[in-house]
């Protein structure tokens, strides 16, 4: 197939208003494709061992390809530059003299070379030679039109003789047909006559069935109707029965879950409270030992104040989170999407998923403390299957915030667990702190993870 032809600008490395001369006895757009192709070949050979100043610009990045692939893909550059710039056709001409000589021999017994010689070395024959190459190409187009055509005809008179015959059998056959029709419509008909006195007999007899049968019938439907309303009554009461012992079944279920999920419940609050308390008291005896006395010191006998009951406050800075974290039993609750777009918004809400969690399952590894993750479940379409170890990760159910699960999650703990909520929405901090948790703004914990 041609290549499509490209009108390439001069090099622009300098070269001489002479570089887009061309001979006025060819017509380079007129070229026949074998000439173009064999021009392409050469000046595509040529250009691997040019020099830089000799190949147009526009030919640089066709010299980087590889020589095979050089001139089927940069052909139409380089017949191009051939055309325009004389330095490179000269250049070329050079080439070929010192690698190729027989390239260049005008008096080649191949058309197409001797051509391409006399159009790289501009011999006044070179007109004549293109003209000769062109006669040939139209010659050897018009002989391969003229043999299609040929070819076509012969397979045509092939397949019209073999239809021909075809149509004679299919005419013998027809007639064949047609004979055997008429046999068998006449024995149809007398068959047909026959048939006619036994079905007037037929339909006397089914007269006198279809009488009895409907007697039968009507028997039948008193009978039916009778059964069925007895079966009806004796299935009500066993439907009825059914689901007595159903209900009982589910109640006795209901109350064992509900028994059996109270004392789970129960006995995980007891255990989180007697690790606290644990924590508490390892913490007090630690506190006491750190005193020489064990009586009242001056300044607990002082009067007109009060001591401080420990109120819960907002934590502003990590070294106190990392207080908080370092309490015994201490439980870790986070508002993920609260953090996640105060921190990288820009991320998708997946990635956002999963740098969070990967950061607190490094937190939790340290601190030793409970970590629950929160997500809103709106709009999730694969929940992650697990997620690192010692980082919970929940989603809210269809209908249900975020917000609310995280409430759920604090009222849940046993009292005097400590539990550190991490949220910057205000109605959230206000309602968990007083539920005895400690809230912390997001981005206080974000400042922590950026040390992790």
């Amino acid at each position: 197939m041609p290549e499509p032809e490209f009108d390439q600008p001069a090099d622009e490395a300098g070269e001489s208003a002479d570089d887009s001369t061309v001979e006025s006895s060819v017509d380079w757009s007129a070229l026949p494709e074998p000439l173009r192709m064999r021009l392409a070949e050469l000046g595509a050979d040529a250009l691997s061992e040019m020099a830089k100043v000799d190949v147009p610009q526009h030919l640089r990045p066709v010299a980087k390809f590889a020589p095979t692939k050089r001139a089927r893909l940069g052909g139409s550059q380089v017949v191009a530059g051939l055309r325009d710039s004389a330095n490179f056709r000269t250049a070329v001409v050079e080439w070929l003299r010192k690698n190729r000589p027989s390239t260049l021999e005008v008096t080649s017994p191949d058309p197409v070379t001797a051509a391409a010689a006399a159009v790289l070395t501009g011999d006044e024959v070179a007109l004549h030679y293109v003209e000769l190459v062109t006669r040939r190409v139209g010659d050897a187009t018009l002989r391969a039109e003229r043999d299609a055509a040929v070819a076509r005809a012969e397979r045509l008179e092939s397949e019209l003789e073999r239809l021909r015959s075809e149509r004679s059998q299919l005419d013998g056959a027809t007639e064949r047909v047609r004979a055997d029709a008429e046999v068998e419509l006449e024995r149809l008909r007398k068959r047909l006559r026959e048939q006619g006195v036994k079905l007037r007999e037929a339909k006397d007899a089914a007269a006198a069935a279809a009488a009895e049968v409907r007697k039968i019938e009507e028997r039948t439907a008193d009978e039916v109707k009778r059964l069925s309303a007895e079966r009806d009554r004796e299935r009500d009461r066993a439907e009825t029965e059914r689901g007595k012992a159903q209900r009982a079944i589910a109640d006795a279920e209901v109350a064992r879950q509900s028994a059996r999920e109270a004392r789970q419940a129960d006995e995980v609050r007891l255990a989180l409270l007697v690790d606290t308390l644990d924590g508490a008291v390892t913490g007090l005896r630690r506190e006491l030992a750190l005193g020489e006395g064990t009586g009242p010191r001056p300044a607990d006998l002082v009067r007109g104040a009060s001591a401080s009951q420990g109120v819960v406050g907002r934590v502003e800075d990590p070294a106190a989170l990392d207080r908080l974290l370092a309490l015994p039993a201490v439980h870790l609750v986070v508002d993920g999407y609260n953090v996640t777009k105060t921190g990288y918004p820009e991320l998708s809400l997946s990635d956002q998923r999963d740098r969070l969690v990967h950061q607190l399952a490094v937190l939790a590894a340290r601190t030793g403390a409970e970590v629950t993750l929160v997500f809103d479940g709106a709009g999730v379409v694969a929940v992650p299957a697990a997620a690192p170890r010692g980082v919970r990760v929940l989603f809210s159910d269809p209908g249900v915030l975020a917000d609310d699960v995280i409430r759920a999650l604090v009222t849940a703990e046993p009292e005097g667990r400590p539990v550190v909520v991490v949220t910057s929405d205000r109605a959230v901090a206000d309602s968990v702190r007083r539920r005895g948790a400690h809230p912390v703004p997001s981005a206080v914990l974000l400042a922590r993870l950026g040390r992790v």
